[in-house]
């Protein structure tokens, strides 16, 4: 097919790493049918991405912007000029602060006609201020898009406003995964656990990044406990981020350095999860966490924050715990789950609850570029 006649849809994130949205949306790239649509990266950080090989291997390309820090005007202006100049017609913003929205307005100036935000949490970081400046510019998150999604309700209202899919105004595109590729195998857990020297041990597992959102210091004291009732019990971490440092100090004041395993970030994320036990996660708020649809795919028994979504429970693997609840209650509920729950077929049950990427990739299709 003409190169020409693909559109291309261009995608305005911090850097194409790891974390959760950015990795939803590979997800839908890798299965997005490129003999029509396109997806193309516009990201803020000069470093190289963990996805950025795999972008240019499936045919997209990255821009990266001039960094805020040296103007908001010249940023703002760089990505008008990127957007007029390469004829992006669908421009679409990934975030969890209404400021951002401010990319959207660059894009509509720059010719862009449909302007779709993407709302990736419930909640925001960076302190009361940034708090508050996210509820000041709300109306811009509500009142630019053209199209609007949310990985769940929460995340919906928290940028768009209450009520916001019951009312229309607001699309849930759901966190879909590859179910098959999270279907527990026997080969590949005994592969991960021959590399990290996992025998007989309890695994407890956990995947995200190491910032103040997901509460590894929780995690941490509820680890704590669980070893105390049970010694052979090991925690698996994945992932990288600001706190790491902090939080392998305090594994090593609570003597748990040779308890503890960091993987860093891992492209075999469905294998590391094979080999734990129990997934546990403490987040203080989430939109749609995809690691907890991925560890439902794969027979694991989830132990999550009650801060979470309810739309996070696709099947009866997941047990809500008070945020506020003592790490000794978790640990308590954690033991429960000592023997690994022996893994059923789910697919037709991810693929009725639209958590199927390959459907999921097909409404995104017909509701960016067809609308």
């Amino acid at each position: 097919m003409n190169n020409e006649k693909i559109k291309r849809l261009l995608c305005i994130v911090g850097g194409m790493n790891a974390g959760g949205a950015e990795t939803f949306l590979m997800k839908v790239y890798r299965v997005l049918d490129k003999t029509k649509y396109q997806m193309d990266f516009y990201v803020t950080t000069q470093e190289e991405g963990f996805y950025d090989k795999e972008i240019l291997s499936l045919g997209g390309r990255i821009h990266r912007s001039i960094p805020k820090t040296k103007g908001f005007i010249k940023s703002f202006s760089a990505l008008k000029n990127i957007v007029r100049k390469e004829k992006y017609n669908y421009v679409l913003r990934v975030s969890q602060h209404s400021l951002s929205t401010l990319d959207l307005v660059a894009a509509k100036l720059g010719g862009a006609k449909t302007i779709v935000y993407r709302s990736s949490n419930s909640g925001t970081g960076g302190g009361k201020i940034n708090q508050i400046l996210h509820v000041l510019f709300k109306w811009l998150s509500i009142t630019i898009p053209t199209v609007k999604v949310a990985p769940s309700s929460e995340a919906a209202e928290f940028m768009f406003g209450k009520n916001s899919v019951k009312k229309g105004d607001a699309v849930l595109i759901k966190n879909a995964i590859a179910v098959d590729d999270f279907v527990f195998n026997q080969e590949r857990r005994d592969k991960i656990c021959k590399e990290f020297k996992i025998e007989d041990e309890f695994v407890i597992g956990h995947v995200g990044r190491f910032n103040n959102q997901k509460n590894h210091s929780f995690l941490i004291d509820i680890f704590s406990y669980v070893v105390k009732k049970h010694e052979k019990s090991v925690l698996l971490l994945v992932g990288k981020g600001e706190l790491e440092n902090a939080i392998k100090n305090k594994i090593k004041h609570l003597g748990l350095e040779d308890k503890v395993i960091f993987t860093g970030v891992r492209s075999d994320v469905s294998d590391i999860m094979m080999a734990m036990d129990v997934f546990v996660f403490p987040s203080f708020f989430e939109g749609m966490p995809n690691t907890v649809i991925e560890a439902q795919a794969t027979g694991l028994y989830c132990v999550i924050s009650d801060t979470i979504t309810k739309e996070a429970k696709i099947t009866e693997l997941v047990e809500y715990i008070s945020i506020n609840d003592d790490a000794r209650v978790w640990a308590d509920s954690v033991l429960k789950y000592k023997s690994r729950y022996s893994m059923e077929e789910r697919r037709n049950c991810f693929t009725d609850n639209r958590y199927n990427i390959n459907l999921v990739t097909r409404e995104i299709e017909n509701l960016i570029f067809n609308s």
